[in-house]
């Protein structure tokens, strides 16, 4: 089945004229990692592709010379409309294009290639970057489905205040005890958009309530926080929030829990 990608270039910043840097090429080259040339297969895909591309056969004992030497030798130019590659393989597995299907392995591998445009303009040792339509179209359609998902959680969440409180304690730095409701609500719809994914994790956390008991303590002073440790005067509850939920979840510790809970109601009066 067809499928075809660009390997894309970053753009040349410096003075020449557009023109001319639009006809400038860019070589995405070979480069050694263990003083071995950077290859787009395993052993075992090389004897499966490329068979017919080296002058001996898999089996002869020139054969990882041969093959030392393609992969060291292979050098991709990329103008400033890019490489269109064919990554298609038919239904016996095999590359529609062995060629292009070779320097787009080679290219994914590659230290200076990113997956993505933005991955690329994050990175200095980025120069070049795979545009793949049908995967951003996947992505972007899975953020979609994030923000929808976040959207019925909103819904479903504000049928009760406490909820959305505690989602909020959780999501920010903000105390809720000092917002109104309409506050709280309108706080958290935004967090919501700004970070769905984020929210739905918390929003959904089977530990909700009791995390953000826990939060709440360490807003009162009840319990303190250092680093990711969360202490009770001199122990140390757990190194990580999810630590010391299953500490104090645990049946055994169920007098220390209502202690703190003591504590944090002492302190609301």
């Amino acid at each position: 089945m067809s499928k075809k990608v660009f390997l894309r270039r970053q753009e040349l910043s410096n003075h020449l004229p557009k023109a001319v840097q639009a006809d400038a090429t860019m070589r995405l080259s070979s480069v050694f990692v263990n003083r071995q040339p950077l290859k787009g297969f395993t052993p075992k895909e090389e004897k499966q592709f490329m068979q017919e591309l080296l002058d001996v056969a898999p089996t002869h004992n020139d054969w990882p010379k041969h093959s030392k030497d393609f992969w060291a030798n292979l050098s991709i130019p990329v103008t400033f409309t890019g490489v269109e590659l064919e990554i298609g393989l038919d239904d016996e597995g095999m590359p529609l294009s062995i060629m292009d299907y070779i320097k787009y392995r080679f290219a994914i591998k590659h230290p200076h290639v990113a997956l993505t445009e933005a991955e690329m303009v994050q990175d200095f040792a980025k120069r070049f970057y795979i545009q793949d339509l049908t995967r951003e179209d996947k992505v972007k359609n899975n953020e979609i489905q994030f923000k929808k998902d976040a959207d019925r959680e909103f819904i479903k969440l504000s049928s009760s205040e406490k909820n959305m409180a505690r989602v909020l304690r959780l999501m920010s730095n903000t105390n809720p005890d000092r917002l109104t409701a309409e506050q709280v609500e309108n706080n958290l719809y935004e967090l919501k958009n700004t970070s769905p994914k984020k929210f739905l994790r918390i929003a959904k956390d089977k530990n909700l309530e009791i995390k953000a008991e826990i939060d709440e303590m360490i807003t009162a002073g009840v319990l303190r926080k250092i680093g990711n440790q969360v202490i009770f005067i001199d122990e140390v509850l757990g190194d990580t929030m999810d630590d010391t939920v299953v500490h104090l979840k645990d049946k055994k510790n169920s007098g220390k829990l209502t202690i703190l809970r003591a504590k944090l109601k002492e302190l609301a009066l």
